[in-house]
């Protein structure tokens, strides 16, 4: 049974940083894809980082790109989402969530994604 459990959350200032965490367990191979949604109030979900668990591959959009860095460590079953200069309108409910299709121009659409973590709170304020 695969599952995905974030942890790392928290309230951070402006201009802080932050790392995710994603443990993924249950999977029988690598050929798969881990993204980072997030929910902030009154918006849409919204990818921000996709990796390949298989070689690396990453996709962020233009919103994060150059402050948010994910990466993966297969040993462990673990994927990271390193945040820096994070900004207010960061203030999201951040999850993991995992697809069986890989990687792909598919990494920040949500119903792509079959699995799905719990989710953790980032909060950017004074």
């Amino acid at each position: 049974q695969v599952q995905l459990v974030e942890s790392g959350g928290g309230l951070v200032q402006p201009g802080g940083s932050l790392r995710l965490s994603c443990t993924a367990s249950g999977f029988t191979s690598d050929s798969y894809a881990i993204a980072w949604f997030r929910r902030a109030p009154g918006k849409e979900r919204e990818g921000v980082s996709c990796i390949s668990v298989a070689d690396g591959r990453t996709y962020y959009p233009s919103s994060v790109k150059g402050r948010f860095a994910i990466s993966r460590d297969k040993g462990v079953n673990m994927v990271y989402m390193h945040m820096d200069n994070l900004k207010p309108e960061d203030t999201a409910v951040y999850y993991c969530a995992a697809t069986l299709r890989g990687w792909g121009p598919w990494c920040s659409t949500a119903h792509v994604f079959d699995f799905w973590g719990q989710g953790t709170q980032v909060t950017v304020s004074e």
